[in-house]
């Protein structure tokens, strides 16, 4: 088993960067990817260009998820993470506020527009199926 996080979009590249990301993985052992996704504040809205906007984060999701399918040895993936969390190595005041905010669900307990694109790749079982 190889597992390996992924964060096209967020720590590196823009979210388009992921349409053209090819994986060559030399091996045949099963593949899960550990940890992708992005950071949205909740309740923040703006442009899906704008970072930390939920816009933003669900924008992420929609370019990894087909990129991550085309995978052949992919067996799983989990997004990073369920719930925002408090870190206090995340001091951007106003945004952060010494919270993770990658979660899908936010610390209160709303759920962010990328958890509905999540839950809609899952529901047209887009998940898991190659191009």
């Amino acid at each position: 088993m190889i597992g390996f996080n992924e964060y096209i979009g967020w720590y590196e590249g823009r979210p388009e960067t992921a349409d053209e990301t090819k994986w060559d993985i030399q091996y045949d052992n099963p593949l899960i990817v550990s940890e992708f996704g992005a950071g949205a504040k909740a309740g923040l809205h703006g442009g899906e260009n704008e970072r930390w906007t939920e816009e933003y984060e669900a924008k992420v999701f929609r370019h990894q998820l087909p990129m991550l399918n085309k995978i052949p040895q992919l067996r799983g993936m989990s997004p990073w993470v369920l719930m925002d969390f408090r870190s206090p190595n995340r001091p951007l005041a106003g945004i952060q506020d010494e919270f993770n905010r990658k979660g899908l669900i936010s610390e209160q307990g709303k759920k962010k527009t990328a958890f509905y694109t999540l839950q809609k790749a899952y529901e047209d079982k887009s998940i898991g199926k190659a191009d």
